[in-house]
């Protein structure tokens, strides 16, 4: 199994109960018997959409839910690496025919409830057949089946691909990556979705660095905070090195973190981009 799936390889670890309570709080946006459904984007690529989605869909998965993680990003889908399938058939190829049902591209993983549709044959037009009525079907039929489909999609900046399926899944969450993200291309991304009726859940910061002493985090309810302790997760990304890994959720839960005093020097940076995020994300609520 590969290493980025820390949700399955180490259920217990402080990195899966940020996911676990992720999926807790999602959980309460739809009926208890209603299956929900959601779009994973970022704004740039590089910010870690795919190991959130992958990580998040396991987490929903040991909570006896029937999960599928659709690989939206026809153009350099990777879904198939972390989960180590095959990459076509998939959706592209269920988009592009009129025959075939959306479940006949549907992979068993080894993660017990998890299913994946992988991203398919690169087509000439991405964007076109997510719009089309095949798309809304299909999504439609996993729906009678699945208690979760996940969409693991293009970044936001880029391509139009991802802001077209925030109009028909139930809510987006925006992953954005520590020293990366650009506040201007945040808020380009929620105008985007916004325009088009999609609905925005949240926030993810990812990649911020952990102390090896020192981990603190607060859970936040739009305004009501409480407070628990986490710890720290390191993740592999195919053959890169392994580098510091955490996730910070807004209005789901933001997870806080405190360095040491030896790694002082950053940490002015760190809280100023973590105090900015903050405040945009308190604006727009």
């Amino acid at each position: 199994m590969n290493n980025e799936l820390i949700t399955h390889r180490d259920p217990k670890s402080p990195i899966s109960e940020v996911f676990k309570t992720l999926r807790t709080n999602l959980q309460f946006m739809k009926h208890k018997d209603d299956a929900i459904s959601l779009l994973v984007t970022s704004t740039m690529p590089g910010e870690g959409k795919t190991w959130i989605t992958s990580n998040l869909g396991i987490a929903f998965a040991q909570s006896d839910k029937k999960v599928v993680i659709i690989d939206s990003d026809m153009r350099k889908g990777r879904l198939h690496n972390v989960f180590e399938t095959k990459i076509f058939p998939g959706l592209s190829n269920y988009l592009a025919e009129d025959k075939k049902s959306i479940k006949d591209y549907l992979i068993k993983t080894e993660v017990k409830n998890l299913w994946i549709i992988p991203a398919g044959n690169v087509p000439p037009n991405p964007s076109e057949l997510l719009s089309t009525e095949r798309m809304l079907q299909g999504l439609e039929e996993l729906k009678r089946t699945f208690d979760v489909v996940l969409f693991d999609s293009t970044p936001c900046m880029l391509v139009t691909d991802a802001v077209i399926i925030s109009r028909i899944v139930d809510a987006t969450i925006i992953v954005s990556s520590h020293k990366l993200t650009k506040m201007e291309n945040l808020k380009t991304v929620q105008k985007n979705i916004e325009n088009v009726g999609g609905k925005i859940a949240g926030v993810i910061i990812n990649r911020i660095p952990v102390s090896l002493k020192k981990y603190k985090s607060k859970y936040y309810y739009y305004g009501e905070r409480s407070k628990t302790e986490g710890g720290e997760h390191t993740s592999r990304n195919n053959n890169q090195d392994e580098e510091n890994n955490s996730s910070r959720i807004h209005q789901e839960e933001v997870t806080y973190v405190e360095v040491d005093e030896t790694a002082s020097e950053g940490k002015q940076e760190q809280d100023d981009i973590i105090n900015q995020i903050d405040q945009y994300l308190d604006d727009n609520k």
